[in-house]
């Protein structure tokens, strides 16, 4: 069986370290917990696990700390996890079978990341990441926000899922002041980062120096696939923002130059149309939606509402306000079917109900 050390840069996470380290505590060989400057008592938490903690002068660049965290792996692989990670309970059951037989020729193994939740637990945001490389094998992390491995050679995908469950909220200035101080440094910007730097623009509703960047990225050739969908519905998002509703729907209807339709972009093609009361186009797209692509193992952001709930309970509505009663029971029916607690299938329900013809 092959061997495993998880390696992992920290900063002021007391409160969910060891809630971490307890769910890998018997899937990793070796702990190396790198701290970046704690003030807290995150060492001492850390040392309950293990005894290889070692110090990091942070400096503005995730990358160089977390391949410094791997350059103290020993173990035939690398893996890598945040603070606020678990895995939980029955994936650590499934993690140590699929540890028995990974191959030691494998390169680099993709896990599904679950970020986001709703009042059930169920994962609403997903994607794939590459979670665990073979060491000494010349794979690094690059880029000092968002930072990446790229994935090559002999990569396996396990379905096998990482949740990440925040307690507090971040620094939400932190990586657009690092992005920014990159532009004054006249720093070069590859594509992701060029890519990333439009997203945190456009968080902070600073939509017209996102769209610029935005478009910028676009312009590059070598922009991966699922960034460049994703920066359409970006920049559609910062023409909304800018009151410029037509540019926005051009942006929408630009993703399908990359790919087919993805549930994502066929919802917000539903609300552009419902918004504006054209209810006919806005049930096209959440059916759309409904049978829509989901590219689970490309890497792609997965909003997993845009697959299900949220177009069926979109098209009650559109049903509705048309005045099609039996469809909209047959959509909030179906919305009811992903989120049985959701209460807005059961409001829908009960209005519904006293709204029946006859």
């Amino acid at each position: 069986m092959v061997s495993l050390s998880l390696c992992m840069i920290v900063k002021n996470e007391e409160d969910v370290l060891g809630r971490c380290l307890e769910s890998v505590k018997d899937l990793a060989d070796e702990i190396i917990i790198v701290d970046t400057g704690s003030d807290d008592h995150t060492k001492e938490i850390a040392a309950h696990y293990t005894e290889q903690i070692c110090d990091f002068e942070w400096r503005d660049d995730f990358s160089a700390a977390r391949n410094f965290a791997f350059s103290k792996g020993t173990k035939d692989f690398l893996m890598w996890l945040d603070a606020d990670d678990v895995i939980p309970g029955g994936e650590a059951e499934r993690f140590k079978r699929f540890k028995e037989t990974l191959a030691p020729d494998t390169d680099v193994v993709m896990m599904p990341y679950a970020v986001s939740f709703d009042g059930a637990g169920r994962s609403t945001f997903t994607y794939y990441r590459e979670r665990i490389v073979r060491n000494h094998a010349g794979y690094y992390f690059q880029g000092r926000v968002h930072e990446a491995v790229n994935p090559s050679g002999k990569i396996v995908y396990s379905d096998i899922r990482v949740e990440h469950h925040k307690i507090k909220a971040p620094d939400s200035g932190r990586n657009l002041r690092i992005y920014e101080e990159m532009e004054r440094a006249k720093e070069t910007f590859d594509s992701r980062a060029l890519y990333y730097y439009g997203r945190e623009l456009l968080y902070h509703r600073k939509y017209e120096k996102a769209a610029d960047v935005l478009e910028k990225f676009l312009d590059r050739p070598d922009g991966w696939i699922e960034n460049r969908i994703d920066a359409a519905r970006k920049l559609a998002a910062c023409c909304y923002g800018m009151g410029d509703e037509g540019a926005a729907l051009g942006w929408l209807f630009r993703t399908f130059e990359y790919d087919v339709p993805r549930g994502e972009t066929c919802c917000d093609l539903g609300r552009h149309f419902m918004d504006r009361g054209k209810y006919d186009q806005a049930v096209f797209w959440y059916k759309e939606a409904l049978h829509a692509k989901k590219a689970e193992v490309s890497g792609a952001f997965i909003e997993e509402d845009c697959y299900g709930f949220l177009p069926a309970i979109s098209l009650c509505v559109c049903y509705d306000r048309m005045g099609r009663w039996e469809e909209a029971v047959k959509y909030n029916e179906l919305a009811g079917s992903y989120k049985p607690e959701s209460p807005y299938y059961l409001e829908n329900k009960n209005i519904l109900r006293v709204s029946r013809p006859g």
